[in-house]
């Protein structure tokens, strides 16, 4: 439509819109880069695979759940875990409350760009809702690593399910402001704490390895407590990822080629897969049997919600995707409730869920609508496919799928050799009785 066409009436709303949207693009341009959120809400298409897996449970932290209905009861607990924590300092509480709140008006816009706002909150709401949920976090923390072994399993599913809360994406508080209070409060009468040695008593609870995780070379200088434990899986410099190429056949296919799975016990990178290679020889010659070492994966009621996170993490595009790559590898691996039962028996997987098929879906669902780019196994998959696609291993696999993949298909191939051997019996009977007329 050419401008002489159109009615002075056009003319004016074009303008307005024109104005308002020239006018946002400046207002919101102008402060990007001053937002930059590092508490995201996770990607609608990784939450509505399993909703369950990113809402806390039993406490919500900071403000994307403050009104979930299932949180509510909790909520009026927090208060209890404040005085409890006051109560350890030598100052009056009003004291400590008053600094802790000064506190957090210095940090009032940095904590702000740390959060995607979903519901409006004044500032003396969000001063009130971070120094409670920091002091909560501090108490709840602090008290997990005064525990017995006796008092502990008293209170294991409320620490279990408060642990697990405390590392879901979209129920953080900044670390920086935690770390802020945990001055304020904690080092007021335990001068020698450390703030990522607490975190990392409660970390232990939640880590889905066998091996302990390592915080030797953690930081807290990080976004919140996901991304601390995210930092505990890091590979060291020297392990590189590359574009993905290729696939690899599932754990039971890999086995029957003569592939062996073994835990390795003190692994340099907790979610590292090594590939050993031993001389083998037999009747039908000799080659380079591969063992794949990895870490004892403990497969439990937190594992899937635990991953999903620090997947969907990843998914901001905040840091490199080692434990998306690790999640693709597992799911490789396993196809099927027979290859989780390899992996079980193989001593490199611990299932505590309530059937092998239920873990094999778990680990397949995963990485579902997930997007990536780098590997970090590639030589490992490189190293058992050259081996697989070998002429015996090849064979060896055809055969024992063919003859030995069920009971009835092992029976089968009994009832034939002895059908044969009953056969080689007696045409040779058959034979000398024609020679002996």
């Amino acid at each position: 439509m050419e401008n002489n066409d159109l009615e002075i009436g056009d003319v004016a709303i074009i303008q307005e819109s024109f104005q308002s949207l020239l006018d946002r693009v400046r207002n919101e341009g102008s402060h990007a880069n001053e937002f930059s959120p590092s508490i995201y809400m996770a990607p609608g298409v990784l939450r509505d695979l399993n909703p369950n897996s990113f809402n806390p449970r039993v406490v919500s932290i900071g403000p994307p759940h403050r009104q979930d209905e299932n949180v509510q009861g909790f909520e009026k607990q927090k208060a209890s875990y404040l005085i409890k924590l006051m109560s350890r300092i030598n100052s009056s509480l009003e004291d400590v409350l008053k600094l802790c709140m000064e506190k957090v008006y210095a940090s009032m816009n940095e904590i702000k760009v740390c959060y995607v706002w979903t519901t409006p909150y004044s500032d003396a709401e969000i001063a009130e809702m971070m120094v409670m949920d920091a002091c909560f976090i501090l108490e709840f923390i602090s008290q997990i690593s005064e525990l017995d072994e006796k008092s502990y399993s008293g209170k294991l599913l409320l620490h279990q399910n408060v642990t697990r809360d405390l590392v879901l994406l979209e129920n953080q508080i900044p670390l920086f402001f935690l770390d802020e209070i945990f001055k304020c409060t904690v080092l007021k009468f335990n001068p020698k704490a450390s703030l990522a040695l607490l975190i990392y008593r409660v970390l232990i609870f939640i880590n889905p390895f066998e091996t302990f995780i390592d915080i030797s070379n953690i930081s807290t200088n990080t976004h919140h407590i996901l991304s601390l434990l995210h930092e505990c899986y890091t590979p060291p410099d020297y392990i590189t990822s590359h574009p993905f190429t290729s696939t690899i056949p599932s754990a039971i296919d890999l086995d029957r080629a003569g592939v062996n799975f073994k835990p390795n016990q003190d692994p340099t990178w907790l979610m590292g897969m090594e590939v050993k290679l031993s001389r083998f020889t037999c009747f039908f010659g000799s080659w380079r049997k591969p063992t794949l070492r990895m870490s004892v994966l403990v497969v439990g009621d937190f594992t899937e919600s635990v991953f999903r996170n620090l997947i969907a993490y990843e998914q901001s595009g905040q840091t490199r995707n080692y434990v998306t790559s690790y999640a693709y590898a597992m799911h490789m691996l396993v196809n099927t409730q027979e290859d989780v039962a390899k992996l079980v028996d193989s001593g490199v997987l611990v299932n505590y869920l309530g059937s092998n098929e239920e873990a094999a879906n778990m680990i397949n669902s995963i990485c579902k609508e997930v997007a990536w780019v780098d590997f970090f196994y590639v030589e490992q998959w490189k190293t058992l496919n050259i081996y697989r696609n070998g002429y015996w291993p090849k064979h060896i696999a055809r055969m024992r799928n063919t003859y030995f993949s069920s009971p009835w298909n092992m029976i089968a191939l009994l009832a034939g050799i002895i059908l044969f051997a009953l056969t080689v019996v007696q045409t040779i009977f058959t034979i000398k009785s024609t020679k002996n007329s």
